[in-house]
């Protein structure tokens, strides 16, 4: 407990023989942040289960709108549910850089996800819901920025309680009424999404909230 009250004295002196330098130099300090974008980009799970944004963005239906890249995949996605064969549309998902999201859980096999969801039809149900997904409207969101992305259908990211006579005929291609009920409960369209990036990078094809 002695040597105590002598260590502290011997750092005070050390501090005061210094104190006259720093009184001299006085040196600009700053804090160092990260970029804005890598605080508050949104993970590729949490992009896919995006709510619809307060403003919903004008619905596009003229595919020549879509960059060269996307329309490629589109087609390429498209060609693959029309086959009738989930491979095919897996082969499509792993041509990828990155594999697109197709569960918000921890599911490492699309076909045994697809096929443990519709056993009826053994998955297959699932390549009627890309090709009526792909078929309609769609939104381009966060344009210019990293988020990019082209989705489908539009309802991901419309208010449902604001549908035309119209869209809701629209949305009944893809859900039905039932679902539409408990969407209305929930507050938001949460069946299948599709994104593809401006890239042509196929991202997430998922249902969910």
């Amino acid at each position: 407990m002695r040597r105590l009250p002598l260590a502290l004295m011997a750092a005070a002196i050390v501090v005061a023989a210094g104190a006259g330098a720093l009184a001299q130099t006085r040196v600009r300090t700053e804090t160092v942040r990260p970029p804005l974008a890598a605080e508050t980009a949104p993970s590729r799970k949490q992009q896919a289960a995006t709510a619809p944004n307060a403003s919903a963005p004008e619905i596009i239906t003229d595919l020549s709108r879509l960059p060269a890249p996307v329309a490629l995949m589109r087609e390429r996605i498209l060609a693959a549910a029309q086959s009738g064969r989930l491979d095919r549309l897996v082969a499509v998902m792993r041509a990828n850089d990155l594999m697109p999201i197709f569960s918000l859980n921890d599911d490492k096999d699309p076909i045994a996800y697809w096929k443990a969801n519709y056993p009826d039809s053994e998955g297959v149900e699932i390549l009627a819901t890309v090709i009526d997904i792909l078929d309609a409207g769609f939104v381009h969101v966060d344009a210019g920025t990293p988020q990019e992305i082209f989705l489908w259908p539009y309802f991901a990211r419309m208010p449902l309680k604001e549908l035309t006579p119209e869209q809701k005929v629209e949305l009944f291609k893809i859900v039905t009424g039932a679902d539409y009920r408990d969407m209305l409960d929930f507050g938001a369209y949460n069946f299948y999404r599709l994104g593809i990036g401006a890239d042509g990078t196929w991202h997430f094809f998922v249902t969910g909230d």
